[in-house]
Parts: structure tokens; sequence; C-alpha cells
């Protein structure tokens, strides 16, 4: 088994400790390996040991890989960086899953463009949750509003929440952010959206976010070790 094998059954295993303190069932957290950065060989060499959803956040980078890795059955592919009104035809047209949704237009154009063969486009609406100037996301108070629209388009289906947690956030604030999603979560479901996922927690802070309900983790750097954006 090579190193980086090793590091994603480290990850499953560290998870399923985590389901376990929080009195969940085993296997209700999915992995998300993010491999942004990272070349498609080292996709392959995780997908060889099970692992079939990938997480990538810059799209020309992503599509590049789609390319690289098309003989691979199975593999379920995860937007998690932000989409671009010039990208989402690439988007559309390869993804399963897209958790960056922060605006109506952005939802718009991925259903307008995905293809009518190709069953809908799995989204999440991002939350910036603790309100940072510099992220992306929709505020707090305005995501079920915009779930309720972007489940309205005809080649999507909302299926819930994704926020990234501040960082240098204590366990005690993340659980606040995360909590606050949750309760997002109940609001969105209360307004008759059918939405059962919470994608939150990365290497860092994911024991917390699957003590707070997170179903999906985005995991880099634990799987695929520390990058390298020189």
């Amino acid at each position: 088994m090579t190193s980086l094998q090793q590091n994603y059954r480290n990850v499953l295993a560290r998870i399923g400790q985590a389901e376990a303190a929080a009195h969940r069932s085993a296997g209700s957290v999915k992995l998300v390996a993010v491999g942004k950065t990272f070349p498609a060989a080292d996709i392959r060499e995780v997908y060889a040991v099970g692992c079939r959803d990938f997480g990538e956040n810059y799209i020309q980078e992503w599509y590049e890989k789609t390319g690289r890795l098309a003989d691979l059955p199975g593999i379920v592919w995860h937007i998690i960086g932000d989409v671009q009104s010039n990208k989402t035809k690439y988007v559309a047209e390869r993804a399963h899953w897209v958790h960056t949704i922060g605006r109506l237009k952005t939802a718009q154009r991925l259903s307008a463009q995905r293809p009518p063969e190709m069953p809908p486009l799995q989204v999440c609406i991002e939350v910036n949750i603790a309100a940072e100037p510099n992220k992306h996301g929709v505020a707090p108070e305005e995501a079920v509003a915009l779930a309720c629209e972007a489940a309205k388009l005809p080649n999507l289906t909302v299926r819930g929440l994704m926020c990234v947690a501040k960082e240098g956030s204590s366990e005690e604030q993340l659980r606040q952010q995360f909590g606050k999603m949750q309760q997002l979560l109940a609001d969105l479901n209360a307004a008759g959206v059918a939405a059962d996922v919470l994608s939150m927690g990365m290497s860092a802070d994911m024991d917390i976010a699957v003590e707070c309900g997170a179903t999906h983790v985005r995991v880099g750097s634990a799987v695929f070790g520390r990058r390298n954006y020189g």
C-alpha cells in the first residue's frame, strides 16, 4: 500500500471514530477527497483503494483531470470551488455535485446548460457562516430563500448546505458555526425543500463537523499531503 492509500485509510478510520464518538451510525459520513493541485495519478492511486468521491476547486484543472481519468467507472466529481459564469458549461456537462451555489444566476446557468440526457446536478447552497468578507457564499439569513429558488430549477436537485468554518476558530466557535448550519438545514426542510446534506469539515476540523451533523467532509491535505502552490 502506498503512502497516499494509507493516508486515505487513516482518514476513513478517523471518520469512523468521530461517528462512534457522536453516536452516529458507521458510514453515515461520506469522505470527499480533495485533489486540487495534485496530479491525476494521485487521484487514480486513491481510487484504487476504494475512494469514489473527489472534490476539486479549480475548474480548468479539474476539467483536464476528468479527461485523464475518464476510464475510471463510478468516479463522482464534486465541485467545491467558486464557479464563475464562463465556466458553468464545463461544470454542467461533467460534474455530479456542486457544493458552492452562492448566487441564483449560477444555479440558473447550471440548470440551463445541464445536458438533458444526464441526471439532475446535485447542489448545495454555500453559506458564508462566519460572515467573512473574503469568502464566497450567501449570508446565513439568505440561505433558505436561495435554496428554495434553486429548487425550482428543472435540472438541479438541492441536496443541502455547505460551509467553510472560519480559520483559527476555537472548538467552541466551530460548534457554534456548525450548529448554525444544522439549524439552517432544519429551516430549509421546514420550508419544503427535502434536503439531507451538510457539507462541512476539512482536515483540521472534521471531527467536530461530524459531531455536529456533517454528512460530507471535504479532506485534502490529510489524504494527499501538503500542497505546493509555488
